[in-house]
């Protein structure tokens, strides 16, 4: 048996099919996953993210250290709560992790990492923060739970009281704030509108029972899955990972090369690669042939086996299956993919495939 998040209890009351995801046992889908797609895509769908670390880094020098540690400038965050998407690169330009980083006050901020990257992201992030004298501490004992959707933002306001429902009502996407003893963002991994919620972990039962109350449908990690995939939203260990730099994954517009002084972690070796010229390109595949596009599989550009796919599945949005894929980057129109021992015909499109619950070709 796995680690089990504050919320265990009522997935298995609600029916939910519990699997190990990096340790933990969390609910892969209550009912049908096609379903919980386009709960989330047409009203709202809730979330058990509990699984998530949480990070606080403190301290006076806190901002002059993930200077440093972050591929992406936290020197934009200059507005209370604002967030900022990024990775953090090892030595090589590799991916350690990509996660979000949420500017509190000069001397706080907050940071959540995959839960599957959580021992050495902490391992690394403390060995870097030594010079710094940067104190970094999980809080204990807490939940997360994601709410996504058109209809979320209305659906999360209506379980706050007034003045609470004020300060969440007035969040703009991809910013935060402390609400009494939760820390609520409007951020998420679908490509909708919602927010995140951290709370304690005692009041976590509470607050999904009225959300369900308000209509919000739980949904699992499949549908969490084929959302991202539409939204064009990367997976660790999957689309990137510490041997691929973000500059063939897709995740270039993260990295902030300005100013030219600021050195952080892995800048020498991007600036080498980008210097020499990156040889591939992250792009989307949608299948015109019959099959599922699955990762790992092979891409073959004119003839020749030059990419692979890295992310795959059926899109529910679109009825056809959708993937991920580094190719050659001067691939373009149509490729081949390799799907046991028959090639069968892709699209090469630009990522996403869904935009506001919209498919975008």
């Amino acid at each position: 048996m796995g680690k089990q998040t504050p919320l265990y209890d009522k997935h298995v009351v609600m029916g939910a099919k519990m699997v190990d995801f990096g340790g933990w046992d969390m609910p892969l889908r209550y009912g049908s996953q096609i379903d919980e797609h386009h709960q989330v895509r047409n009203d709202a769908g809730m979330f058990d993210v509990s699984h998530m670390s949480v990070v606080d880094f403190t301290g006076p020098h806190v901002r002059e250290f993930l200077r440093r540690l972050f591929a992406n400038n936290v020197d934009r965050l200059t507005t209370q709560g604002k967030a900022l998407y990024t990775c953090m690169l090892n030595e090589q330009g590799g991916v350690i992790d990509d996660l979000i980083v949420y500017y509190m006050d000069d001397s706080w901020f907050r940071v959540v990492f995959n839960a599957a990257t959580h021992d050495k992201d902490l391992a690394w992030a403390q060995e870097q923060a030594q010079p710094f004298a940067v104190e970094i501490t999980e809080p204990a004992g807490l939940a997360m739970i994601a709410v996504q959707g058109p209809s979320a933002r209305e659906k999360v306001c209506a379980v706050f009281d007034a003045p609470e429902r004020s300060v969440v009502t007035a969040l703009a996407p991809f910013t935060a704030a402390q609400v009494g003893e939760w820390f609520v963002s409007r951020t998420g991994y679908t490509g909708e509108d919602g927010f995140e919620i951290i709370l304690p972990g005692s009041q976590a039962g509470d607050l999904w029972r009225s959300l369900y109350g308000e209509g919000v449908q739980p949904i699992g990690l499949a549908a969490r899955d084929t959302l991202r995939l539409e939204a064009g939203m990367n997976l660790y260990g999957l689309d990137m990972d510490e041997e691929t730099s973000p500059l063939v994954a897709g995740l270039g517009w993260t990295v902030a090369w300005e100013p030219d002084s600021r050195d952080f972690i892995g800048r020498e070796a991007l600036e080498k690669m980008r210097s020499e010229g990156v040889t591939q390109k992250f792009v989307g595949l949608i299948l015109e042939d019959k099959g599922v596009l699955r990762s790992h599989q092979k891409v073959i550009v004119n003839g020749h086996a030059g990419g692979e796919i890295t992310s795959g599945g059926f899109s529910p949005t679109l009825g056809k299956s959708i993937a991920f894929a580094r190719v050659p980057k001067d691939a373009a129109g149509t490729c081949k993919v390799e799907i046991r021992n028959k090639q069968v015909t892709a699209q090469i499109v630009k990522l996403p495939f869904v935009r506001n619950g919209k498919a975008v070709l």
